[in-house]
């Protein structure tokens, strides 16, 4: 596993910490002026950021799945718990990508602009489902390499 953990740790913490930072951003600023000052600036910054690290992460997790000899794993479908915990979460990661992605396109498509309805509660909701997912995947993360151990 070697660097490959390092690249993916600090990643996780680039998209966890950028997504707590925005969640409680989000749910703290509550002015519409300031949401209008404030998001349009830092909002590409941080989408950019995010899907940089999103990347390192799938690519870092990839590799290391490959090394640890897990991809054989989940291609015979085995039972193991190792093999069950790491498709749940890629099952989790998966839904978190496509939510990330309809985040990322309409967050593209309105910024500086008035939001429909249902972009609103599409963004805001994959914003939420993100910040729990996060949980999760973290949660399996830990648990995976408490048995790779």
């Amino acid at each position: 596993m070697g660097y490959l953990i390092h690249f993916h740790l600090f990643a996780a913490i680039a998209w966890i910490g950028g997504s707590i930072f925005m969640f409680v951003l989000g749910i703290t600023l509550r002015d519409k002026q300031k949401q209008q000052a404030v998001y349009p600036h830092i909002g590409p910054i941080f989408g950019y950021f995010e899907l940089f690290s999103l990347a390192i992460l799938v690519i870092s997790g990839v590799l290391m799945v490959q090394d640890n000899g897990l991809l054989h794993l989940l291609l015979i479908h085995d039972q193991s718990d190792i093999a069950q915990m790491l498709r749940e979460k890629l099952i989790v990661v998966a839904f978190m990508i496509l939510a990330t992605l309809l985040h990322f396109v309409i967050a593209y498509k309105t910024n500086n602009i008035q939001r429909t309805k249902l972009q609103n509660i599409l963004s805001r909701g994959s914003s939420l489902f993100i910040f729990f997912a996060n949980l999760f995947v973290l949660h399996y993360a830990i648990m995976i390499r408490s048995i790779i151990n």
